[in-house]
């Protein structure tokens, strides 16, 4: 997913801390979570009371060989994996009662008939199929094929990618045996079967969200057969694992073990934050962010092209994902402090409280690095605006703060178009660290915020979702807002936020133009 990488520090292995599920080590039954997220691998030990009480990460890079290239070694990523899964495994010191997967989105790799990777995995930040996105959209064929995948017209797109190989690089297209995401790679190494799960595939432009099949339409585009794909399998998918004698990587995992095909890194997140029921939406600041909420069917805006992803049978989760969350952030206070520790962070913070809400005038426009929903622009770019000679250093890095939540509630205000209403959000992410981050995203949404966990949403979503498939509980946890630590909106801060909200969007409108001129001219 776009949103777990660990931008505010980094963790290792730890016990987590988490409000709403109390650490224990008092039994020894228990199942993993595993998110294969973009930047590392995390694993969350969850007990048969969904509590979590262990995780251990790694974490690996990427690499960017051209402009728009985000890439990365597959085997790599399969390693990190075994190695996390042992790690936490001997850490506890028994065999858990289930494994189950989660995985950051929109991923391919083209693979051989043995699994074998002929070249780098493109990440969902891979941006080379841009100008394919963009024709497509304008299309009326390109907007059938978003409302009958649920998966917005974009770079990111796995169907987009193709046609990209396709029309690039055409021996890589035509040696391709399977176009493939990670997990799709990792879950070969353990089975050796080509296997996505229905919430995998309805990320990818190419799965019929409602018919659960490969959607020919979208196939014809890409010029590929479903023989391309692998099978596509519900989220409760169940596989024994049974080692090989030729394989002593795995030699550490007891035989039969239930490994669960589990869903998508943000459909889990939302899961793992209890914010699978409507009316309550989940919010997740890592690197990037996003907006989520839950329903029992697909909820289409052609116009924001929000997605519609598949949790479970009864379960779909449709929000929009933002580029710009936390590495905005980040951004900003390298330029301050070039090796920004902790402690810089915390003092950011505690000098953007002492600027009132509004910045006094001074905006930003968060698109250091494109964005997506819903504006779905690789060419647009960052812009403070309204600077004065009474604006400060602190006031910069509140509006950079402000305009990362602008751009979350413009998500949160296509969303809610098509939704049920929507009286409470659930956040995660690195940023509930900072009080009056979370407190400016309430006064900005005009909601009541609940923090359900600190990082690992995705990861113990996944432990969930394994409880349920092996019969440990029949119905996911629910939380209960009065142990929660809430944030209720400041109403004289949401009247001068919804203001600034206003003249938010009417600058990208009338920068648009700008800064597509701008972008071509400096590439």
């Amino acid at each position: 997913m776009e949103t777990s990488e660990v931008w505010w520090g980094e963790i290792h292995s730890k016990t987590p801390q988490n409000p709403y599920l109390a650490p224990t080590i008092t039994t020894m039954k228990y199942v993993l979570g595993i998110d294969i997220g973009t930047g590392s691998v995390k694993a969350v030990a969850v007990n048969l009371q969904c509590q979590s009480f262990e995780v251990c990460q790694q974490h690996y890079s990427f690499s960017a060989p051209k402009p728009g290239y985000y890439e990365q070694d597959p085997e790599l990523i399969q390693n990190a994996f075994i190695d996390i899964l042992k790690t936490i495994i001997n850490k506890i010191g028994t065999q858990p009662l289930a494994i189950s997967l989660s995985s950051a989105m929109h991923s391919l790799v083209a693979v051989d008939e043995n699994c074998k990777a002929l070249a780098p995995l493109m990440t969902w930040a891979d941006n080379r199929s841009s100008e394919i996105a963009i024709d497509l959209r304008a299309t009326a064929r390109g907007i059938n094929i978003y409302k009958a995948t649920g998966t917005p017209l974009h770079a990111m797109s796995p169907l987009c990618k193709i046609i990209w190989i396709r029309e690039n690089n055409p021996a890589l297209f035509n040696s391709a045996h399977k176009f493939i995401s990670i997990k799709e790679y990792i879950w070969h190494k353990f089975f050796n079967e080509f296997t996505i799960d229905h919430s995998g595939a309805s990320s990818t432009g190419l799965f019929d969200i409602e018919k659960l099949c490969w959607y020919q339409d979208a196939l014809d585009l890409a010029e590929i057969t479903a023989e391309k794909l692998s099978a596509p399998v519900s989220t409760d998918y169940i596989k024994n694992f049974n080692p090989t004698d030729n394989d002593p990587q795995l030699s550490f995992l007891k035989p039969g073990i239930p490994f669960n095909i589990g869903a998508s890194d943000g459909c889990l997140a939302n899961l793992g934050s209890m914010a699978d029921k409507p009316g309550v939406a989940a919010i997740t600041i890592g690197t990037s962010g996003a907006v989520r909420v839950a329903s029992s069917k697909p909820l289409p805006n052609e116009q924001a092209m929000t997605f519609s992803y598949i949790l479970d049978k009864q379960t779909y989760i449709c929000g929009g994902p933002i580029n710009n969350g936390g590495i905005a952030m980040q951004w900003w206070l390298k330029n301050i402090k070039p090796e920004p520790t902790d402690n810089d962070y915390a003092e950011l913070f505690e000098q953007i409280v002492n600027i009132p809400a509004g910045s006094e005038g001074l905006l930003f426009l968060p698109y250091l690095t494109g964005e997506r929903a819903p504006i779905w622009d690789s060419e647009s770019c960052g812009t403070f605006f309204g600077v004065k000679l009474q604006h400060t250093q602190a006031h910069f890095s509140r509006a950079v703060l402000e305009g990362i939540c602008y751009a979350l509630n413009d998500v949160l205000d296509a969303v809610q178009q098509n939704a049920e209403p929507i009286t409470q959000i659930n956040v995660s992410g690195g940023f509930v660290k900072a009080d009056v981050w979370v407190q400016t995203l309430a006064d900005i949404t005009g909601k009541k915020l609940v923090i359900v966990q600190s990082e690992d949403a995705s990861a113990i979503g996944a432990g969930f979702m394994a409880l349920k498939s092996i019969g440990a509980i029949n119905e996911y946890p629910t939380s209960g807002a009065n142990d929660l630590k809430t944030f209720m909106p400041n109403a004289a801060n949401t009247g001068v936020y919804t203001n600034g909200f206003g003249i938010y969007r009417e600058l990208y409108t009338a920068l648009k133009e700008t800064m597509h001129r701008s972008y071509r001219d400096s590439n």
